[in-house]
């Protein structure tokens, strides 16, 4: 029996372009991701992107009259902590709705499942060559030319 590879295909496109869309869409929730977190006597409000982002810090007229610098400090980085923490549960939130079953959302997004965050190395440091001769001349290559596994 003949397969109709051309109703195979149409119906890839399909599932692909579907999936595009809803790329764009979430991609488009986690960018609008603000949270805002006061202080107890509302003179301290920050807010915070997706990412924990410090987006808006606002003050009140008389906050330096109240608050010594370094308390409005700590005040500031105590918000933007929780604000930050709010916005990451939301992210996950967003993330879980189209992420396959069984995957954390919060290690997708650089934390661990016990609440601690631990940020992920993307680039390990190698070893640094001292041996190099101080009249070596890099500038006739180009590491920018070269293919990732020729560089090394």
């Amino acid at each position: 029996m003949p397969t109709d590879h051309r109703a195979q295909v149409a119906e890839l496109m399909a599932d692909y372009q579907r999936s595009r869309e809803r790329l764009a869409e979430t991609h488009q929730e986690l960018a609008t991701i603000t949270e805002t977190a006061r202080s107890a006597d509302g003179r301290v409000r920050v807010a915070v992107g997706p990412q924990g982002t410090l987006r808006e810090v606002a003050l009140a007229d008389d906050v330096y009259d109240k608050l010594r610098p370094a308390q409005l400090a700590a005040t500031i980085a105590e918000l933007s902590a929780a604000a930050a923490q709010a916005a990451a549960r939301r992210a996950a939130d967003v993330l879980a709705e189209v992420l396959p079953a069984g995957t954390d959302p919060d290690v997708l997004l650089g934390g661990h499942a016990d609440g601690a965050s631990a940020s992920v190395l993307r680039n390990e440091p190698g070893p640094i060559d001292d041996d190099v001769a101080e009249d070596e001349d890099f500038s006739a290559g180009s590491w920018l030319q070269q293919s990732p596994t020729k560089r090394m």
